[in-house]
């Protein structure tokens, strides 16, 4: 059975779909089934993966900016 060390270590392949043997992906399959601690660390590593990969957001004018904070003034 892997440790935490070596389920880490594997991890990234794991979300990236990097090739593993079917032993590999079996032993670390398991351990995360066994360890919350590694469970939760591949789910954020998933979460930071999906995040980078998003375009970035599109820029917002400046006039749209004073239009958002003017409208913000006038609320009592």
């Amino acid at each position: 059975m892997l440790k935490c060390k070596d389920a880490v270590e594997r991890a990234d392949a794991l979300v990236d779909g990097t090739p593993l043997s079917w032993r590999e992906r079996f032993a670390l399959r398991m351990h995360l089934l066994m360890c919350h601690h590694c469970r939760r660390y591949v789910h954020q590593l998933r979460a930071l993966v999906t995040s980078l990969r998003r375009p970035p957001p599109e820029a917002v004018s400046q006039e749209k900016v004073d239009a958002v904070l003017d409208e913000l003034d006038k609320t009592p």
